[in-house]
Parts: structure tokens; sequence; C-alpha cells
């Protein structure tokens, strides 16, 4: 950073921090905004632009080799009149980033003179020539596209430090992307209902990167196709020097038909394990002198003083109204050897058992206890910190949220 911009930002900080710095002082006579003489003029030199950082998002994909990697290993343009491969697939990506959620909103972007000089550019596609592009793409180029970005990925990784490569957890999921559209190729009715795609999405955890995100029609399982890519993202982590690899992924996902090969493979996995009748009876029938408590951290630590919590105002109405609810009163854990049927090795089985309660008014009314099973190859790790790894895969629900909202990477874009 320039030396007088360095010491501008350093001025401009300690202005606003003594500015907003909370002194006694008289009571005030009128409101604290109280502005009243605002103009707006048009500057003649000094312009600004909303999507302020995106002129460093492309120096940034510049310094790191993508636009090079996409224009030569890409090939949808016969001839390049005016826009090479990079432009448009940079084009859609910056429009995502600069507020926009459809194609349609690159005209709103081509329009602004500030942002085409951001990127220096005399102009950038339209919505229609965007939606040609789009219409180029076979799955070949699709999954060409996700190794051009792996690619780039491995370069960005490769600046970080080596305690970053100790452990790779990979985790996978399914989600469901919703689509008002009835002409689209591939949209169907998913289990629930719901009409649109069932993407697959294989991220890394420890950054929340999406390291593949593969679209399905919406009545294909969750599973389907997910050895596949969960081995490519081993592969990929492997190469940027990863010394461990851990698969994570809830019931749908175990596929117990690869886990001895990925044992073998000196993969490490943690999969949520269907609580079927037989499992329910192992688990049953072990001593309760096998189970010990789980002790779950807590969720924050508290940097000042405590707050005073206040009241629960929905519990007390609940039970001055006699409502049913169910109540968790504590977790246990144990641990048994079984052996899928499509395995040939036995592997370590993680039980949680929920003790739980039907409370209404003042009184309890006992439940059966449920149980939650997690088949794993870690013989190391205590049996609370293989459900903790386990629910730690819960974040990546975050990770889709996100790329189904702000940047609609598994909502609308798949759509």
């Amino acid at each position: 950073m320039n030396a007088n911009v360095h010491r501008q930002l350093s001025r401009r900080k300690r202005r606003i921090l003594r500015r907003i710095e909370n002194k006694p002082g008289v009571e005030r006579p009128v409101p604290m905004m109280a502005a009243s003489n605002i103009h707006y003029e048009i500057a003649e030199r000094v312009r600004g632009i909303a999507p302020g950082g995106i002129g460093a998002i492309h120096l940034l994909a510049r310094k790191l080799g993508l636009i090079e990697d996409i224009d030569r290993d890409l090939h949808l343009l016969k001839r390049h009149q005016p826009y090479h491969e990079s432009d448009h697939v940079l084009n859609i990506a910056y429009n995502l980033l600069a507020g926009g959620q459809r194609l349609e909103h690159l005209e709103v972007r081509r329009n602004d003179e500030v942002y085409l000089d951001a990127l220096g550019a005399q102009r950038i596609p339209d919505p229609t020539t965007a939606g040609d592009f789009c219409r180029r793409f076979a799955e070949a180029d699709v999954g060409q596209l996700m190794d051009i970005f792996n690619e780039t990925r491995l370069r960005a990784w490769g600046q970080q430090p080596q305690g970053f490569f100790e452990e790779a957890f990979i985790d996978a999921d399914g989600a469901l992307a919703p689509s008002d559209a009835w002409c689209k190729e591939g949209v169907d009715i998913a289990y629930d209902g719901t009409w649109g795609y069932h993407p697959l999405i294989v991220s890394l955890a420890n950054t929340a990167e999406p390291l593949y995100l593969v679209n399905r029609s919406g009545n294909r399982p969750s599973h389907e196709h997910a050895d596949v890519y969960l081995d490519k993202a081993a592969a990929l982590c492997r190469r940027a020097g990863f010394r461990r690899i851990t698969f994570r992924g809830d019931t749908k996902f175990t596929q117990t038909k690869h886990l001895d090969r990925w044992d073998a493979d000196g993969v490490r996995f943690i999969f949520g394990f269907d609580a079927r009748a037989n499992l329910k009876g192992l688990a049953e029938g072990l001593p309760d002198l096998e189970y010990s408590e789980l002790e779950r951290p807590p969720r924050y630590t508290i940097k000042t003083a405590p707050r005073q919590a206040p009241e629960r105002h929905k519990e007390r109405i609940v039970a001055e109204r006699q409502y049913e609810t169910l109540k968790l009163i504590g977790e246990e854990v144990a641990e048994f050897e079984y052996r899928p049927v499509a395995c040939q090795k036995t592997y370590r089985v993680v039980v949680l058992r929920k003790k739980l309660v039907v409370e209404k008014g003042q009184m309890w009314l006992f439940e059966p206890d449920r149980f939650f099973f997690y088949i794993t190859n870690d013989r190391t790790s205590s049996a609370s910190d293989v459900v903790f790894l386990a629910n730690d895969r819960c974040d990546q629900e975050n990770l889709i949220a996100q790329l189904k909202g702000e940047v609609k990477g598994a909502g609308d874009a798949c759509g």
C-alpha cells in the first residue's frame, strides 16, 4: 500500500474513533440526528462506484493466473469478437459479486461507466450474449471449468503456512434448489414436492470453499455421484500437500460399499449411520456402564460480565397452557464394533443416546431414548470427539445458505 494512502487511512480511523467515543456530557436539547443542510452535486472529476472492490478482485484473478487458465483450457468460442471465454466467465461472476442475481442484471453493470473503467473494459457482454455463452456449455465443459478453478485454488493454497496442510476436512451434502421455470431441462419434483434441482456440494470445511458443485435433477438422491467427487476432492487436497484427509457426511453419504476402499487409501471418514433396528438393538443391549456423559463445550466464551438472561415468554406460555414439548435432559455416548454388509472389515460405530422427556405443564412424561449413530475408521479419537467432529459438518449448511442466497451458487445459478 502507498505510504501516503496508509497515513490517510490511519488519520481517518483515529478521527472516527475520537468521534464515536462515548463521553459523558450534559443532556442534549435536540436529537442527535439533526442534519438539515445536505446538498447533492455531480462531481466533474471524482466518480464513485458501488462494488468498490471489483477492481481488486480482478487483479487477484489475474495474479493467480485464473484468466490465463480459462482462456487456455476452456474452448467454447470459435472466434473472439471481441470477447474471450474469460471475459464471459468473469462477467457473470462479477455481476453476482456486484449484487446482481440474474443475467438480466448485467445490463446495469454494462451501463455503469465507472464499473467498466474499474475493469479496464470498453464494454462487457450483454445479457443476451451471456445467455448464448451459457448455452454453449456441455456437461464436460462444466467439469473442465471446475477443474480450472481448482488448479487456480492450488496456487492460492500454496501461499498458506505449513500448519494449513495438517488435515483437510471434506464435507458432502445435497441441497434442494427450487425453480420457477417450467421449461428448463433437468427440473423435476423432489421428495418433498419441491420443483427444481438437487445439486451436490463437496466443500473444504477448513476454508468453506465449494470444491465441486454438481447439478442434478430434482428427484435424484442426495448421495448420487458423491463417491466420485469425494475422490476428486481428496486427490486435489493431496496434490496441494494436505497430510491427512477426512470425509464427513450425513447418513445418506455413508455408501458402505466404498468404506473399505477409502480406509485402505488412508482416508479417515466420519459418516452418520441410519438408525436401523439391528443397530438400535446393539445400542440398547450395551450395559449402562458402557455409556459416558457427553459434555458439549460452551457455544461461546463471555469476554465481559455475564448479562441477566431475559424471561423466556414462549416457555412460560407453553407451560401455562399445558402444551406438550419435547425436552432434552441428557446425552450419553458409547461405541461398539460393526461390519456393514457391503464391507469386509469391521468399523467403529459411536452411538449417541439422547435422553428425552415430554414436558406438559409441571409434569414429565418420559420418552424412549433416541439413538444416533456414526461410523468411522478413527480409532484414536474419543467417542465424544467423534460426535463433535461429525456435528461440525453442520457448518456446511451456512455455506449452502450463502450459495443459495447472496451469490446464488446452488440456487438460481443452477436454475
